[in-house]
């Protein structure tokens, strides 16, 4: 059983040099300070106390009520289980703050110890399991302050008539709503029954009927083998709409019709998707809109990704979200990260493939230009972050793994990618993902186990255009290499130029010919402004442009950010009701933390805080508590 360690360890995090054959080698990781003593091992989850590797869950059958009174889930989990080693008699699993009714085999009540809790890994459920068993049959209930579960009010929600509920998993928050073995590396299909207040709708990352009857119970199956993290719940006042053959969206009846006509070219995604790196492996591939208060863009939930509303611009300036959440379906879902060290493997090969999908959709330029604000992005994540956090295979132990979320495993490992394919050309770069994917489909792998297949497989047809040390730079050392692709766009060249022209006084901000610029280069314009701005200037750009009341999400972070950065209190009613109506992290996170930089700025924080807090899910209020505090 994998250890939480109480303190945070520094790897040097690089192995061996890979040797230029085929044979499996040992790639541990040393650790800075004493390399015999703490090594980290591939494939170990350092964030689970499951025992996959003695008796490991493969299927589980849910039946849970949905209590939104008591804002509690209540019921059974059933799992079903194959002994990895013979004569394996303890079934060991994962829980947080859950209430353990009673735990059975066929009906008989077995023992069962729940652990003491570990503030970021929860409690170890073992439970006693007779030789001739292969299902246990656990009896419990959530807590209200589930990690993973938020609930919401009537007045939370879009039609302020019905309450709303989802969940969350990534990155170990199953184990809140679930007792299971919560491990990346552990694979099962699932069913479930959901019992629900009779006028709400269930759907859940497994077979949804758009046409099932509303009458308080709904069935689910999922046939495909899938890790923890992407069993998903939701419940609220929903509706569907069809955007193609195999794609549709659910949402609120008000939300509907503007999530399926800004979301309208999924299923060409899809398409597209599906012929250049294999077959759609799920079947469906449905969206369903959440309230403000989710706190990620969007959730990789099989067959139904959870997104956020603040992606509708009504212009489809902000759709790479869905083609991000839909690579996943290849990368992440189809092939998953055996633990949260190797996260890159997913997010860095999905941000690589959106790069690819917004080209073949929306052509070059656009894919460009949102290369470029990426890259930005990421050189801005690597001035804030400490060197050990900046590898792609990095060292978590002793951490929280949602800490492991930057955009080193996102941006850094699409660069990886990005230069594979320029070294050894689209066409055989391509083959590989195709093959890559077809060969680890439905299995979680490591990262070393993917540099063991890189080396037998595009190294060793390629080895005259790749060098070993290189890859092995990208993968285990910080920052970028040098001589990295460089992003560039000639459409950000005139917003450079305009910017240039207003700063140094030769053009009014209203005489800024904007007409036709879009949502990419409007966060160009504003994201590359001097870090100072006087009063007058920033009057002057919210007077031509009526920044503090721009609609677009994405573009009043960025205005807001300079507000903050430049006290420009004309814009903090907005400020304020921008924090207290929307939860998504990667918005809210940089404004809070800019605030607490000052008393005046960590006051306002506070009471937007405190006002919002209620509204927020539970990983929202995680990231940012410490700078209202």
């Amino acid at each position: 059983m994998p250890l939480l360690l109480s303190v945070t360890l520094v790897a040097c995090n690089k192995p061996p040099q890979m040797p230029q054959n085929t044979e499996q080698t040992d790639v541990s990781v040393a650790v800075a300070g004493d390399p015999a003593a703490a090594l980290i091992e591939p494939g170990t989850d350092y964030h689970s106390f499951a025992n996959p590797d003695e008796i490991k869950v493969t299927h589980l059958a849910l039946d849970l009520e949905v209590d939104f009174a008591r804002q509690i889930l209540k019921g059974q989990a059933s799992l079903q289980f194959v002994r990895m080693e013979e004569g394996a008699s303890e079934l060991v699993l994962d829980t947080r703050d859950l209430a353990i009714d009673s735990v059975t085999v066929e009906g008989k009540a077995v023992p069962y110890e729940l652990g003491e809790k570990d503030p970021v890994l929860g409690s170890a459920l073992t439970i006693q399991v007779p030789a001739e068993a292969d299902v246990v049959t656990i009896d419990y209930q959530t807590s209200p302050d589930a990690s993973g579960v938020q609930w919401l009010t009537p007045a939370q929600t879009a039609g302020k008539q019905h309450p709303f509920l989802f969940t969350q998993a990534q990155a170990i928050h199953a184990r809140s709503f679930i007792p299971l073995q919560d491990s990346p590396q552990v694979r099962m299909t699932y069913q479930a029954t959901i019992r629900t207040p009779q006028e709400l709708l269930a759907v859940m990352s497994a077979s949804n009927d758009p046409d099932t009857e509303r009458d308080g119970e709904y069935h689910f199956n999922m046939p495909q083998p899938i890790p923890s993290y992407l069993i998903a719940l939701a419940v609220g006042n929903l509706e569907f709409k069809s955007m193609g053959e195999r794609t549709g969206v659910y949402a609120e009846p008000s939300v509907l019709e503007a999530a399926a006509q800004e979301f309208e070219d999924t299923e060409a995604m899809l398409m597209v998707t599906e012929k250049k790196f294999g077959h759609y492996r799920w079947d469906r591939y449905d969206l369903l809109i959440l309230p403000p208060s989710f706190p990620f863009g969007g959730m990789e939930n099989p067959r139904l990704s959870f997104i956020t509303p603040t992606v509708i611009a009504g212009d489809k300036s902000l759709v790479s979200l869905i083609a991000h959440e839909l690579a996943h379906s290849w990368s992440g879902n189809t092939v998953t990260n055996a633990t949260w060290r190797d996260l890159w493997l997913n997010e860095g090969f999905t941000t690589y493939l959106t790069y690819r999908i917004m080209e073949m959709i929306y052509g070059e330029k656009r894919e460009q230009m949102e290369f470029v604000l990426g890259m930005q992005s990421l050189e801005s994540d690597i001035e804030a972050l400490p060197e050990q956090d900046e590898v792609l295979a990095i060292d978590l132990r002793g951490r929280d793994p949602d800490e492991v979320f930057s955009d080193i495993p996102y941006e850094k490992g699409a660069l990886f990618a990005r230069e594979l394919e320029q070294k050894v050309g689209r066409e055989a770069f391509d083959r590989f993902l195709m093959q890559y994917f077809e060969h680890f489909a439905f299995q979680s792998i490591t990262t070393d186990t993917f540099v063991q297949y890189l080396q037998d497989t595009l190294y060793k047809e390629h080895g005259d255009k790749l060098s070993w040390d290189r890859i092995n730079q990208w993968i285990y050392e910080p920052g970028i290499p040098a001589g990295a692709p460089v992003a560039q766009s000639d459409a950000f060249a005139r917003v450079d130029n305009a910017r240039a022209m207003w700063l140094a006084g030769e053009i009014p901000a209203a005489d800024i010919d904007t007409q036709d610029w879009n949502t990419h280069q409007w966060l160009y314009f504003l994201n590359n402004m001097p870090d100072e701005l006087n009063k007058e200037q920033l009057t002057e750009l919210d007077n031509a442009f009526s920044l503090t009341q721009v609609g677009n999400n994405e573009i009043a972070h960025s205005w807001l950010l300079m507000a903050i950065n430049n006290w420009y209190t004309p814009a903090f009613d907005r400020l304020h009701n921008y924090l207290v109506s929307i939860g998504r992290n990667k918005l809210v996170k940089p404004l809070y933390k800019a605030l607490s930089e000052t008393p005046e700025g960590k006051a306002f924080a506070k009471k937007a805080f405190e006002e919002a807090k209620s509204g927020y899910h539970p990983l929202t209020v995680k990231a940012n508590e410490d700078f209202v505090n």
